[in-house]
């Protein structure tokens, strides 16, 4: 038999491979009957149904495909089966030419194949090999776990949530508890033959003592709780659905329902039961009916039939002719038609919740290993809903947003970038999801933080974590870049020698594809250089760089301002010396500057001009002039180019100060901020309020005059 090489447990989402003999067999699967936007109970016809399962929504069976040999399938399937969705393929499961195949077991059909659906689309069975049996969970129609689960034979299932899984054999006398994981640690356990169930990562066993069942954390490994039910034995058999925890003594033997919210246990009939979310269903073979039994209210009502089912040939039919979806929802069931029904249980569902969560580490490396990553995290919830999945930066702007459902699952894969398919800022992000019951109403939310690197760099930024820079040039030539961890003052630097007398640097921001902001460089002659982006490496004169011409000298301002044209990208402003015109250098994407474009005329009053970044929150760079009467102007950028007309800022400011510096976020709240040097060599920060203005000064440095230009 052909085998996928998918690894076991971690990444095995991601490391699916194709099972590519099966490809040309399900090739032939045509189409399958089903009753698509069908009106309840309309059944879903079938052409003979050999094992089924209902979990999350979804409805698992074993059908025989049109090209002759038997599948498992799935349908999605909306409360009360209004709509029935198309089936999928969930794996081969007929006989291969050396005789392997899925487990099979006697049933009314003949012989059929027990599935156990997991509620999060995945569904599980046992295969043979060579006499030997191996427990799987099938992930897709071609993808699956299982590999390394242990060889056994006599294998059952005993229970499976999203990820976690239990099952025995007869062969070791042993119970098996995996997972189908992510990220997390491998969670195998290995123990002797006793009930179990599993609702998330809780993995609930009886104990030896009589009506005692204890909780173990399947991530550490640990028992959490212990609870006594009031069972009057020790309980053979266990289910657990969400608050509810199902117990009986043995086939014929007292049963009960334990409440862990009232913390009181119900007595419910005997025999082979599946539990719901607030009711039982039982199949009363003598009367030919399912019989559903409510016990949602604290008390068992009187079991009442909800369909006729035909005793059939074997004792217990579950999972064989019927089944419970215990993820809030129906029942289904196999008419002697051999059409399916789907059946209301008519009990209200628990609230909308989250049973357990597998989440990525909180950030997202657009560069790592050169093709980026991405951040994928999954919500196991306990019925079906639809979801938003919102992220915003860091001002508050949502960015990207991602929908899906119905599901019982939440999975989440977000590439970094926004809605426009532009990589995301560098910089933490907030998300918030937001799921919705399909079924009863309800809600579910939950938020945190990414933090995106690789991306876009903030202004002024060139280490790449969207905290702003300072440059400066001592007079030995050292070019130095003074690094922030984003907690208002500069903590660390990195220095490239060899600069002569006259250099000015001009931080500048990426001016090709690779998100490294380029460092614009004005020689003593007047030639300017584009250095390209180091990503937080300081520069020395031999590192690359291309020329972007002469006769620089002629502009005695070189700023950058942010994005002036719309494009996302940094441009550059220069004002001319002889006439004090301002001029736009655009930023043509591809490591060059567009010629200049006159934008303001006879700033001659003006002592200083500072490329600021976005100081107002609209996504254009903006630009502060100080005028030499002392007053600050704010002139706000716009896509086209131009200016707004100024605005005042503050008035007989900074007249003490040398040196005025737009430098970028550096207080981590994304909004930027402004550095200045006094004529003592006293550096201070003003915090930019994101609204076009600035908090008081703070002093965060001091010795500052050893230092020919602050850039």
């Amino acid at each position: 038999m052909a085998r996928l090489a998918s690894p076991r447990g971690r990444g095995a989402r991601r490391r699916i491979a194709a099972l590519a003999a099966l490809t040309v067999v399900a090739a032939g699967l045509g189409t399958v009957p089903s009753a698509v936007a069908a009106d309840a109970p309309t059944p879903i016809a079938t052409n003979g149904v050999w094992g089924i399962d209902f979990a999350g929504g979804v409805l698992n069976t074993v059908e025989v495909a049109p090209s002759g040999p038997q599948f498992a399938f799935a349908r999605q399937i909306s409360p009360g089966g209004t709509t029935v969705g198309a089936p999928t393929s969930m794996g081969y499961v007929d006989t291969y030419a050396t005789g392997a195949h899925a487990k099979r077991v006697p049933c009314d059909a003949g012989d059929c194949v027990l599935l156990r659906a997991t509620g999060n689309g995945h569904v599980g069975r046992f295969f043979v090999d060579n006499g030997q049996e191996r427990a799987q969970i099938w992930l897709t129609g071609n993808a699956l776990h299982g590999f390394d689960e242990p060889a056994v034979t006599g294998g059952r299932f005993v229970d499976a949530t999203g990820r976690y899984f239990v099952y025995e054999a007869a062969s070791t006398g042993k119970q098996y508890i995996d997972d189908v994981g992510i990220r997390r640690s491998d969670v195998r356990m290995t123990r002797s033959i006793t009930a179990a169930s599993v609702w998330g990562s809780v993995l609930w066993t009886a104990a030896s003592t009589a009506g005692a069942v204890t909780a173990t954390d399947l991530e550490q490994k640990k028992v959490v709780q212990t609870v006594a039910t009031g069972a009057p034995c020790v309980i053979k058999d266990l289910q657990t659905v969400g608050r509810w925890i199902y117990w009986n003594c043995g086939p014929s033997g007292a049963a009960g329902v334990y409440d862990r919210t009232a913390k009181k246990s119900v007595t419910v009939p005997s025999g082979a039961a599946l539990v719901g979310d607030g009711y039982l269903v039982r199949h009363d073979r003598t009367a030919g009916k399912l019989l559903l039994t409510d016990f949602h209210t604290g008390t068992a009502a009187p079991p009442r039939e909800i369909a006729d089912l035909p005793a059939g040939r074997t004792a217990d039919q579950r999972r064989l002719t019927w089944a419970v979806d215990k993820f809030g929802g129906d029942i289904a069931y196999v008419g002697p038609d051999k059409a399916i029904r789907i059946v209301e249980s008519g009990v209200p569902a628990q609230p909308l919740a989250k049973i357990e969560s597998d989440l990525n580490a909180g950030y997202v490396d657009l560069k790592n290993d050169g093709g980026g990553q991405t951040w994928e995290s999954t919500w196991q919830l306990n019925a079906p809903a639809t979801w938003t999945f919102v992220v915003k930066d860091i001002r508050g702007r949502a960015i990207r947003t991602l929908s899906g459902g119905p599901g019982a699952e939440v999975a989440v894969v977000w590439d970094g970038k926004t809605d426009t398919g532009r990589p995301a800022a560098n910089e933490i992000h907030t998300w918030t999801l937001t799921a919705k019951a399909v079924k009863g109403g309800g809600t579910y939310t939950t938020s945190g933080k990414i933090s995106v690197s690789g991306g876009v760099q903030g202004h002024h930024d060139q280490g790449g974590n969207d905290f702003g820079e300072l440059v400066t040039l001592n007079s030995t030539g050292g070019l130095t870049l003074h690094y922030t961890e984003g907690k208002g003052k500069l903590d660390w630097k990195r220095s490239g020698a060899g600069w002569p007398k006259g250099t000015v640097a001009v931080p500048f921001g990426d001016m090709g594809s690779d998100r490294c902001a380029e460092m614009l460089v004005r020689m003593p002659n007047g030639e300017l250089r584009r250095y390209a982006g180091k990503c937080g490496s300081p520069y020395t004169p031999n590192s690359s760089h291309t020329s972007l011409g002469t006769g620089w000298n002629a502009y005695n301002v070189l700023t950058v301002p942010g994005d002036l044209t719309g494009d996302g990208r940094p441009d550059l402003l220069a004002r001319k010396a002889s006439t004090s015109d301002v001029y736009l250098f655009a930023n043509d994407g591809h490591g060059k500057l567009k010629a200049g474009v006159r934008i303001r005329s006879s700033w001659t009053g003006y002592t200083k001009v500072v490329g600021a970044g976005d100081l107002n929150g609209d996504g254009y760079g903006d630009v502060l002039a100080h005028h030499k009467d002392g007053t600050l102007y704010r002139y706000d950028g716009t896509a086209s180019g131009k200016l707004k007309e100024r605005v005042k800022v503050f008035g007989a400011w900074g007249t003490s100060y040398d040196t005025v510096v737009g430098v970028g976020d550096i207080t981590g709240d994304g909004k930027a901020d402004l550095v200045e040097r006094d004529r003592s060599g006293n550096l201070f920060r003003n915090n930019g309020n994101g609204k076009g203005s600035f908090g008081s000064r703070t002093k965060i440095a001091t010795g500052w005059q050893v230092y020919k230009g602050v850039f």
